[in-house]
């Protein structure tokens, strides 16, 4: 996705007129040119990349394709899921007309059967659930913060829509609290007390530290306040997707509070009184990003997740070696 000079959400118009428009090139030209892709990556390339490859697809063992999995050609656009569908598009079009089973939405669970998904719980027997970047243009947004962490609130900041139970408790301990700047974004619960109006990333931004709390699954803010000046506070991690969140080192990458939140006064005032240790989580944090940043490198390391798939499926040889 691109970088945004002005901090604000992608454009989904954009998004979706890019999609649309792609679909009037026909699949054979991606096909033709999906052999030349995957010869230019470099063995130094291969290297670097292979083991997020092996990330997302932990299948290690050929499989035998299953007669219950759809054709590529079955992946329609339909009325919901059109971000799931225009990115899980603009890979399988690289392929022939193979089997698959794609999983679109917040999925919380492992499928009892291989699956391409958008997120999965964190887990070492989460072979099944194989991570695609879906939904890129709600989840994939970076910034471009020019507020130094010196000059930030010392103030935990959190919007969001406040549904789940752990986002209740969260609240319930410390929307009263002075280190916090806390409101929900939705109406209509028995909660509205907490109903504060949505403000833009730019005003997150003034703040030290931003609450990211997970909801259905993954946190949705998790990445462009990695990319940002700011720090992420939140429990360690339950869901992960393609930014890897279960890779992400507590009181490195952010800052760790424990899961029933007891200790986040005693972690806020230690950062607070410590600045040059939140500063570096801050280049650790910024440096976790840049790696995603690399759109040629996403759009390969996409196409051998799926590459691997229809190898070790039998569907289709490929000349690299996804198993050393």
């Amino acid at each position: 996705m691109k970088f945004l000079c002005a901090n604000q959400k992608n454009n989904k118009f954009l998004f979706y007129l890019k999609g649309y428009l792609s679909l009037l090139v026909p699949n054979f030209f991606y096909q033709f040119y999906l052999p030349k892709i995957l010869e230019s990556i470099s063995n130094n390339q291969l290297k670097k990349i292979k083991s997020r490859v092996n990330y997302y697809n932990k299948i290690q063992n050929k499989i035998e394709t299953s007669n219950e999995w759809k054709f590529l050609s079955d992946l329609k656009l339909g009325k919901k899921g059109k971000t799931y569908f225009f990115d899980a598009y603009s890979i399988t079009r690289f392929f022939k007309n193979y089997r698959a089973n794609f999983l679109f939405g917040d999925i919380n669970y492992i499928p009892n059967k291989p699956s391409f998904v958008k997120s999965r719980p964190i887990s070492e027997k989460n072979q099944n659930s194989i991570l695609l970047k879906l939904n890129q243009v709600r989840h994939f947004v970076f910034v471009n913060d020019k507020i130094s962490i010196e000059k930030k609130k010392n103030i935990l900041f959190g919007r969001a829509a406040v549904h789940q139970n752990q986002r209740i408790d969260f609240y319930n301990k410390y929307f009263d609290n002075q280190i916090c700047d806390l409101g929900q974004i939705n109406k209509g619960t028995n909660h509205d007390h907490w109903y504060k109006q949505k403000v833009n990333i730019d005003y997150h931004l003034k703040h030290k530290f931003i609450l990211c709390i997970e909801g259905h699954d993954v946190s949705s803010n998790l990445k462009w306040v990695m990319s940002s000046n700011s720090v992420a506070v939140m429990p360690k991690p339950r869901f992960e997707s393609w930014f890897m969140e279960g890779t992400l080192i507590p009181n490195y990458h952010y800052v760790l509070i424990k899961d029933d939140y007891s200790d986040l006064e005693e972690r806020i005032n230690y950062y607070i009184n410590n600045l040059d240790k939140l500063k570096l989580i801050v280049k650790n944090a910024n440096d976790y990003v840049s790696e995603f940043r690399d759109r040629k490198s996403e759009k390969i390391i996409s196409l051998l997740v799926m590459e691997k798939f229809f190898n070790i499926t039998n569907q289709k040889k490929s000349s690299i070696n996804f198993f050393c």
